[in-house]
């Protein structure tokens, strides 16, 4: 009797099979019918541009274009400015410093439906936040947090983002300034540098495939905000990208826009991520080359 045999190479294909099929229909097939269900008209035409008029001329499109937008720039330097300094300080390896990172580490285990509600309670009237700030005199009547609109609701739901993601952040920098050996710094100090020049010219390019990296990843998580948005806000408060696509899909199903403008603002989403993406990665990678010629 002949047993069967396999070639080596195929093996690891043999094994992956699985995985492949899995993801080839519940991930590759609903992604494929998005997108043509974002070119075909509600007639059952084809349409190059016609959903995309639609989501332009849709209600809130230019407000959530401009949050989004908005959203990512304010957010992703404000989190950058805290998680640097954060993992630069934490990294000195002081007495208390293992606890201190533990604690800053808290709102990385907590999922965004909790850390909406936790937020959410404290913004009422009467939450923990007024109570709070009245205790120590900062307000003597209490502040209507969820009253507040345009930009300074929008700071609002920044503020409580750079809470959550701040910490994981952090932790990719702290491990690349593990990275980081101890005889580099003597060495500078050795030679005259001051604690500015070390950090110019040895902690941020010792830090720079982190901080890609995660700058990448924190762009893309930024666009896709939606979730504490509503769940603090509600729908159309502080409107943006992804929050929209939300909103036609569970507010207003029914309707016969609702779909197409749901796959249409969800493929502009995905496109101007991609788009993002990889425009920032060609400049990276320019710059790395630039450095490598000139140094």
């Amino acid at each position: 009797m002949k047993t069967l045999s396999v070639p080596r190479k195929a093996i690891p294909f043999i094994l992956m099979t699985p995985a492949f099929i899995y993801y080839a229909i519940f991930w590759l097939m609903p992604v494929v019918d998005g997108i043509i269900q974002v070119f075909t008209g509600i007639d059952g035409k084809f349409t190059l541009f016609g959903n995309f008029i639609l989501m332009k001329n849709s209600a809130l499109f230019n407000e959530s274009v401009f949050n989004t937008a908005l959203f990512v720039v304010i957010s992703v330097m404000l989190q950058y400015f805290i998680a640097l300094t954060l993992a630069i300080f934490l990294n000195i390896k002081f007495k208390f410093s293992h606890i201190l990172m533990f604690i800053a580490m808290i709102p990385m285990a907590i999922t965004p439906t909790a850390v909406a509600i936790l937020w959410k309670t404290g913004l009422f009237r009467d939450g923990w936040i007024n109570s709070f700030l009245m205790g120590i005199g900062v307000f003597k009547d209490p502040f209507l947090f969820l009253n507040t609109e345009g930009f300074s609701a929008l700071m609002l739901i920044i503020l409580v983002d750079t809470w959550t993601v701040t910490p994981g952040v952090m932790i990719i920098l702290s491990a690349g300034l593990q990275g980081m050996e101890r005889e580099l710094r003597e060495a500078a100090y050795s030679f005259g540098a001051n604690k500015w020049r070390i950090f110019r010219d040895i902690t941020l390019p010792i830090l720079r495939p982190s901080i890609i990296t995660s700058l990448i990843l924190r762009m893309i998580a930024a666009m896709q905000v939606w979730a504490i948005a509503v769940m603090i806000m509600g729908h159309g408060k502080v409107p943006f990208l992804v929050e929209r696509v939300a909103f036609y899909v569970d507010v207003v199903p029914g309707v016969q826009t609702s779909a197409k403008l749901a796959f249409t603002y969800s493929f502009t989403t995905t496109l101007i991520v991609f788009v993002v993406t990889m425009f920032y990665y060609r400049v990276s990678r320019r710059g790395s080359y630039m450095e490598a010629v000139n140094g």
